[in-house]
């Protein structure tokens, strides 16, 4: 096998298996009623079938917002923008992200640039961290045509997992014990109150169904000899949501073009879509509870006064804020739970969960992002058309093979979790502070570092690889010199007229590692010599996992 795995687990590429179906296309042999190619075990998949009504828009919003003013500045930057030949889009989908794509009776031109509709005030909604259903964090801007994509995208909405789902029940059984005849007014719904929640599924009416989004912005991509390439890590969530994307692309095209779910990553093994391979990474438990004792005192007073005896501790107060978004997302109405809480109070949920994921798998975790690194080694191959070079998490047995990892592709979806896609951040040099960390015992209202904005449910991260000739000079520039200390790989991609793009949530990220210029576009060549902490596996935190 090639490369190295530092490893003192059972985590083996060997140990893999495929199992291939003789119809599907991408194996060429057949296979199963799904057409996928699983890795160590068989799950069973599953897609709503619902009933979409898709419109195709024939309006070309203006490349990257400019106007159709006739000024003779304004046509020549049109006329470089338009001269882009060929661009290549990376979708992350993260695997507690949660959109409502594509809504029946809906013009397709509305599927994905909307804020997520469940009956609450967006106010609300958009304080509730990693549980805030998906919003578009900027407007859209448009790539050329003839663009190539991969795309990396959260599951869709979900209920809690088995973990917040014991401790939700443990601060509800406090409320609950005590007398009715107690209770406060404000928590009379508490007096016939059932909690109905499942654990750690999709939520049944939502479902991360953005695969018609992708189809409707990038339609001209695909064609009878080149459908998507989708991946799934093997959390059942995260499976469905895979194969809910990929019906609803199927249907947006008049099931024209029908990609499959391809390729499950069993999370037990070398998953580069789950953060599952750095057995010593730390928790975030001192950051988060030193946030949770600042924020939470007034409302444990307010709250047992409300309930004499509960005894409602520090700890219970996230786990009820949650459960003001869970329930509210699965019934698609306001929780009675939200009630209890202020805006100013959501608002400081939202740093308590900016500060778990930042200490969990991101900047304040010193092996948080190294557990991206994997995946950014796949993106990379991807983008220049090279073999993947990594000696951390991934799967040599199913990237050194075409059928399980190509590279001709001009839209790749993978579906993923949360945790990673912000390890994935991390690793890539998104979203640094300018203050050097966050603050666990103080916000900072000029932090870039929000959840809500980063990996919502269905948040996705996408990468554009485009031709673009005729750019300023100081991009050329740019991409001749990186190109000169890149010499030792040798792809028709790294040349200075190809760049990329990075989208987070429909918001272009500006890229100051690579040289951005003001429309958030590198040279490829840029790209890949900025991510120098993935290319060397790490710099050595991937061996310390295991230390």
């Amino acid at each position: 096998m090639p490369g190295t795995l530092y490893t003192s687990s059972n985590f083996d590429d060997n140990e893999s298996s495929l199992l291939l179906n003789p119809n599907s296309k991408e194996a060429g042999e057949d296979v199963g009623p799904y057409g996928i190619i699983e890795t160590g075990r068989r799950e069973h998949t599953w897609a709503s079938r619902r009933t979409f009504r898709y419109k195709v828009s024939s309006i070309l919003c203006p490349i990257f917002g400019f106007s159709s003013s006739s000024s003779p500045n304004v046509l020549a930057l049109r006329q470089i923008l338009s001269a882009m030949a060929v661009a290549v889009l990376v979708f992350v989908f993260v695997l507690t992200s949660y959109t409502r794509l594509y809504v029946a009776g809906s013009p397709a031109s509305t599927i994905h640039d909307r804020q997520v509709e469940i009956g609450v005030p967006p106010e609300i909604q958009n304080l509730w961290g990693a549980y805030t259903p998906y919003f578009p964090a900027e407007h859209y801007q448009p790539p050329p045509h003839n663009c190539k994509i991969n795309q990396i995208q959260r599951h869709g909405a979900r209920f809690p997992t088995e973990g917040a789902t014991t401790r939700i029940l443990s601060a509800l059984t406090k409320l609950q014990s005590v007398p009715q005849t107690t209770l406060n007014q404000q928590l009379s719904f508490l007096r016939d109150y059932q909690y109905t929640l499942g654990v750690a599924e999709l939520v049944p009416v939502w479902s991360a169904e953005s695969g018609a989004g992708v189809f409707e912005r990038y339609q001209k991509l695909v064609s009878k000899g080149n459908i998507p390439f989708v991946r799934a890590s093997g959390s059942p969530r995260v499976i469905d949501s895979a194969t809910n994307w990929t019906t609803g692309f199927a249907e947006a095209s008049s099931n024209a073009y029908q990609p499959k779910l391809t390729v499950i990553l069993n999370e037990s093994l070398n998953d580069t879509l789950e953060d599952a391979m750095c057995p010593n990474a730390g928790e975030p438990d001192e950051q988060t509870d030193i946030w949770t004792n600042i924020f939470t005192p007034p409302i444990i007073e307010r709250l047992n006064s409300w309930a004499p005896g509960a005894n409602l501790v520090p700890a219970d107060v996230p786990s009820l804020m949650s459960l003001c978004a869970f329930e509210s997302i699965a019934l698609e109405k306001l929780s009675p739970w939200c009630s209890l809480f202020t805006n100013k109070e959501f608002e400081q949920y939202e740093y308590w969960s900016d500060v778990e994921k930042y200490y969990n798998r991101g900047y304040g975790q010193p092996l948080g992002p190294v557990q991206g690194v994997g995946y950014i080694n796949e993106l990379l191959a991807r983008l220049t058309g090279l073999p993947v070079r990594d000696n951390t998490q991934t799967n040599h047995t199913l990237t050194s093979s075409p059928i399980t990892f190509p590279l001709d592709r001009n839209i790749y979806a993978d579906f993923s979790h949360d945790n990673l896609m912000i390890a994935v951040y991390s690793a890539m040099g998104l979203f640094k502070q300018a203050s050097g960390h966050l603050d666990p015992s103080q916000p900072d209202s000029e932090r870039t570092w929000v959840t809500s904005r980063l990996t919502p449910f269905s948040g996705k991260m996408v990468v554009e690889r485009m031709t673009c000739r005729g750019l300023p000079k100081r991009l050329e520039d740019d991409a001749t010199d990186v190109e000169s200390s890149e010499s030792e790989t040798s792809s028709r991609f790294l040349r200075k007229d190809t760049f990329v793009r990075v989208l987070v949530n429909d918001a272009v990220q500006p890229l100051e590692f690579c040289g951005g210029d003001e429309n958030g576009l590198c040279t490829l060549a840029g790209f890949v010599k900025s991510q120098a902490y993935a290319r060397n596996d790490g710099n050595g935190d991937f061996e310390k996992c295991y230390e």
